[in-house]
């Protein structure tokens, strides 16, 4: 392990431990992984980096080495963590590089006043939180579902829950749910459909950092047009994008991801 780099470090946030790891040297870079990974996946970019910032690479509570939140979160209290990390290890004006979720966490705070005042350069790569286009098939699967709970409502409080666990583990009413939300159960179930149905327009015009839009031209999961809103709603934001890359742009294409993201945060 290289001298400069600390695994398995522990921030405690209202009494439960939030696992990060703290790698270089130079202005601090805070680095957020997506929805089912941890900050893990992360390292390998953080690595490059680390002659320009000390990085700080978290696994978000309910992934990696982080406990589950005891009661479901919602995009804000992830931003209340972030910002409380920042302030209480005294990271003025940090940096943020983010993927996936962590884009929802990021603008979330980015929109907030004490965000304008804790925050410098951000890059989001892959970022979530925009309104998706919606299918046929999308709205074919919402209304079966609508369909196959409807005769439960009228059920006493306790059979009817006895009664949606039985349908929700059925083949049936697993093929239509995201393949996300069906490897979930109790809290962070319940944190997906709040994080995933929040959508964060809204604070773009509140955005005032410099900020990198960094994307794969083949991302499907948070597809091309989704980032052309953020650079649109954002003032001082733009988009740069990856050919030959997806979701994991970082991954797909790591020396020309590695190379854009260093020019960035050297100005």
């Amino acid at each position: 392990m290289p001298p400069d780099m600390q695994n398995g470090q522990k921030y405690l946030y209202k009494n439960r431990p939030v696992s990060y790891q703290k790698m270089g040297a130079g202005p601090p870079l805070l680095i957020l992984h997506g929805w089912g990974s941890s900050g893990q996946v992360m390292v390998p970019l953080a690595k490059q980096l680390a002659t320009l910032r000390t990085c700080y690479i978290l696994d978000l509570p309910g992934f990696g080495n982080s406990p589950e939140p005891e009661q479901a979160w919602a995009v804000d209290d992830y931003a209340d963590l972030i910002q409380q990390f920042i302030a209480d290890k005294k990271l003025d004006k940090a940096d943020l590089l983010v993927h996936s979720f962590g884009g929802r966490i990021a603008l979330k705070l980015c929109a907030r006043p004490a965000g304008q005042q804790l925050i410098g350069k951000v890059l989001i790569t892959g970022g979530a939180g925009m309104k998706p286009k919606r299918s046929a098939t999308y709205y074919l699967k919402k209304y079966t579902a609508k369909i196959l709970k409807a005769p439960f409502v009228i059920l006493p409080s306790r059979l009817r829950e006895k009664a949606l666990t039985k349908l929700r583990q059925t083949s049936l009413w697993k093929a239509l749910g995201s393949s996300d939300y069906s490897k979930l159960s109790g809290v962070m179930r319940q944190t997906f459909v709040k994080t995933v149905t929040e959508y964060l327009e809204p604070c773009l015009p509140n955005i005032p950092h410099d900020v990198l839009l960094l994307w794969g031209r083949n991302d499907q999961a948070a597809p091309l047009y989704q980032a052309e809103r953020m650079e649109e709603g954002i003032q001082n934001a733009a988009l740069v994008v990856i050919d030959h890359a997806g979701h994991y742009a970082f991954l797909d294409r790591p020396t020309h991801f590695t190379s854009i993201t260093k020019a960035f945060f050297e100005e």
